[in-house]
């Protein structure tokens, strides 16, 4: 068993890493699809414009490199099985923010809506995904029985 999760843990961490660097690979056009989407709070747009001087980079674009950076490591951390717990809390909380800002399907007509809410309920699996990770651990257990064992 324990090496059927593992060999589940990398599959499912590929898809971090696989679109974490499509994201770095293509910044442009994931930092204008942002853009459409990201609005920067008045109270933060005073330091968000600091950070655009310094670095002279737009938000959009630096928010693009920051996701992009995020899925990679957590989704390397995750099949390494190293601190995959926090990582998977860290992708929850990535997935839920993401889905709720760029699939909303309820802004939309009927027929339009249908893949925008099969993408939403595959990040809700996902998310679930995430939630088994963080519940599993580090290891098994094979003192204790987990849920479901006979």
């Amino acid at each position: 068993m324990p090496a059927f999760v593992t060999f589940g843990r990398i599959l499912f961490a590929v898809l971090f890493i696989y679109t974490g660097a499509t994201k770095l690979f293509a910044i442009q056009a994931t930092s204008d699809f942002i853009a459409t989407k990201v609005v920067v709070p008045e109270m933060i747009a005073p330091y968000a414009t600091q950070i655009e001087t310094a670095t002279a980079m737009t938000t959009p674009q630096l928010l693009a490199i920051a996701l992009g950076g995020i899925e990679i490591v957590a989704g390397l951390m995750i099949a390494l099985n190293f601190g995959a717990r926090f990582f998977a809390l860290l992708l929850i909380v990535y997935v839920a923010v993401s889905t709720v800002l760029f699939y909303d399907f309820w802004n939309q007509a009927a027929p339009d809506n249908a893949k925008m809410l099969v993408d939403a309920l595959k990040n809700l699996s996902i998310i679930g995904a995430l939630f088994m990770i963080m519940g599993y651990g580090r290891a098994t257990r094979a003192a204790e029985t987990a849920y479901g064992d006979v």
